[in-house]
């Protein structure tokens, strides 16, 4: 299958007191940078998620993509635009990653379409979508109703790929200061060749 990719990296994190959820640095990276270099070497047609001035990731070479018509319905409306462009290049599948989540493993190869889950915690948008379900995806943000993330991969039949959790959860999400200290602490750890 001809495969896109999509970095979704729409939000600010005032949470963790920075103005962009992706410049803090884990392992001398901004967290976007460890997203971006965990999709690239597989799907080099790899786009970012992001609403906001798209300067900032002028660094990054990529195409940025807002969110359009569906400004301020959630990471569904990202996750749309993602597919969009993906079916106009082409590729019938698109692996989505948050760019907040600077630990996430390789090997999500189940068919799609599918999603990551560990510790009994789904990961909705650490998926592989189909980029046909992307007429659906529409439809359920056109209409009145929730946009719960659950609520469309459940329509959409989307499978679990259960991941092991050692020490730390590898889909750590980065929302708080104490996330940030331990991806962190990881990536050190890592780096050192420690346990």
């Amino acid at each position: 299958m001809t495969t896109a990719a999509l970095i979704l990296a729409g939000g600010n994190a005032t949470r963790i007191g920075f103005g962009d959820d992706l410049l803090p640095e884990v392992g001398g990276s901004p967290l976007l940078s460890r997203s971006i270099t965990a999709r690239r070497p597989d799907t080099p047609a790899t786009a970012i998620s992001a609403n906001g001035d798209p300067a900032r990731f002028t660094a990054y070479g990529l195409a940025v993509l807002p969110d359009g018509a569906f400004a301020g319905q959630g990471p569904l409306a990202g996750v749309l635009a993602g597919l969009d462009r993906a079916a106009a290049t082409g590729a019938e599948l698109l692996p989505t990653v948050q760019g907040d989540t600077p630990l996430v493993p390789a090997g999500l190869a189940a068919p799609p379409p599918a999603c990551a889950s560990s510790n009994s915690r789904t990961h909705h948008l650490v998926a592989f979508w189909p980029t046909a379900c992307r007429d659906a995806l529409r439809a359920l943000l056109a209409a009145s109703g929730s946009r719960a993330i659950a609520r469309f991969t459940g329509a959409i039949g989307m499978r679990r790929v259960a991941f092991p959790t050692g020490k730390w959860d590898p889909f750590l999400n980065v929302n708080t200061p104490d996330d940030l200290a331990i991806a962190r602490s990881v990536m050190r750890r890592t780096e050192e060749g420690l346990p």
